[in-house]
């Protein structure tokens, strides 16, 4: 079949690996797969480098004409089963008025919810929610917010919404666990966008107060030159510039997570999931997490990780002291939170379900 994902940011972040976990998933298994974008070189050139195809389209409007007419074109050159996979509520919209335009009852419109975010209560957004073939919730804390504004003055029912949840995972190679680092000091490492919210101000705050410990911060993302600066500067101003990395961000980062001892995502908005989270998992490291979106749904309290109150520095830096200095701790977590990742999160057990949707 032919499938087409729709994605109308122009910064990379986890719903762009997701997509492309899927587009590589689905080409390799012999399907037509490309990506329309809104031509934004730091999406577009992760997806030529691995081998997807890639168009434009005026993507990112509000009731654009220019998005449902580049959607159109593509859909015009070929008349075979389509499944179009929009990420945002404005390109499921541009997707469902091009397959109606077209009259072409085979094409099936999938819509994915990343955010931990109330529905819209617009008719337009009644609209899509209730014409798009398939709405995926990457969390059960994902749908859990939505329907709480979704159901109003007793108007609408459940099945209104083709709804399902899919818990996200990695179209990675399954290698054997690595043992941590054994020389250097212990490294604790953020990995994610550099971004209001992710808890980063906190995380710097709590090196404060390991001055002196045998412990380093490595910061991999990128985000606003600006934002990133204000960083660097309150590293500067509490006097622990010295302790972080800010190595430059690759699409690999497991050489990164290998070389390090433990992680820690202290994000202070609900995750609707968190990548980043089980890509630790993935490599057998413990994680330090917030407990206010999805990774309960993965994560037990001192079994697979560690969750903590978003906000809460000094927490942080205590969680991160202990990890820090128990190498038992952390090989008991880590060695958890991997057998958990493998059990339930792997990445056939994903597609299968996802695959099913383009399918019906």
């Amino acid at each position: 079949m032919r499938i087409i994902h729709v994605l109308s940011s122009v910064m990379w972040s986890g719903v762009e690996r997701y997509a492309l976990d899927i587009c590589r998933h689905c080409r390799d298994h012999g399907d037509d797969v490309l990506v329309i974008t809104r031509d934004a070189r730091a999406v577009d050139d992760v997806f030529r480098r691995n081998g997807i195809e890639v168009r434009f389209a005026q993507l990112g409007g509000f009731l654009s004409y220019h998005a449902v007419k580049g959607i159109c074109d593509v859909l015009n050159e070929s008349q075979e089963a389509t499944a179009v996979h929009c990420h945002g509520t404005r390109d499921a919209f541009a997707a469902l008025t091009a397959r109606r335009l077209l009259g072409r009852h085979d094409i099936r419109v999938v819509l994915t919810r990343h955010y931990v975010r109330r529905a819209g209560r617009t008719p337009f957004h009644r609209f899509v929610y209730r014409n798009v073939d398939h709405m995926v919730f990457v969390s059960k804390a994902a749908k859990d917010r939505f329907y709480s504004s979704w159901h109003w003055k007793g108007r609408y029912e459940d099945d209104d919404i083709n709804a399902h949840v899919i818990h996200n995972s990695l179209n990675v190679e399954q290698e054997p666990m690595t043992e941590e680092p054994s020389k250097g000091p212990v490294t604790a490492m953020y990995l994610g966008r550099l971004a209001p919210g992710k808890g980063l101000e906190d995380l710097i705050d709590a090196l404060t107060v390991m001055q002196g410990k045998k412990l380093r911060l490595r910061i991999v993302g990128t985000g606003h030159p600006d934002y990133v600066d204000s960083l660097r500067r309150r590293a500067l101003g509490a006097g622990v510039m010295h302790m972080i990395d800010w190595p430059r961000h690759q699409e690999n980062t497991e050489d990164f997570i290998r070389k390090s001892h433990f992680g820690v995502m202290p994000s202070e908005d609900p995750e609707a999931f968190g990548l980043s989270n089980i890509e630790f998992m993935k490599e057998g490291r413990p994680i330090i997490c917030s407990d206010n979106g999805a990774q309960p749904e993965y994560i037990t309290q001192g079994k697979e990780g560690i969750l903590i109150p978003p906000h809460d520095m000094e927490r942080l830096a205590a969680e991160m002291r202990r990890l820090a200095t128990s190498g038992e701790l952390r090989r008991k977590i880590g060695a958890a939170a991997r057998e958990r990742f493998e059990r339930e999160l792997a990445w056939p057990r994903f597609i299968e379900k996802l695959y099913r949707l383009y399918l019906s």
